[in-house]
């Protein structure tokens, strides 16, 4: 692979990873709660949408460029 900037074949790959969502819903808690006793708090962290995406990158060590695997 060759950096689209300098040229340079000295690049290597990396994995960035990120989360979105949320963990826990305070709405469904409180309904949980309600409908089963305190064990139903533990409704609010069911069907949460919390979900882990991994990007690959491609950066070259002698200029810093980072693009898109």
């Amino acid at each position: 692979m060759k950096c689209p900037r300098c040229g340079s074949e000295n690049c290597q790959i990396i994995n960035e990873v990120y989360t979105t969502g949320k963990d826990y819903s305070v709405g469904k808690g409180c309904l949980g709660y309600l409908l089963l006793g305190p064990l139903g708090t533990l409704c609010g962290a069911c069907g949460e949408g919390k979900q882990t995406h991994n990007q690959q990158y491609w950066v070259c060590n002698n200029c810093g460029n980072k693009w898109k695997a």
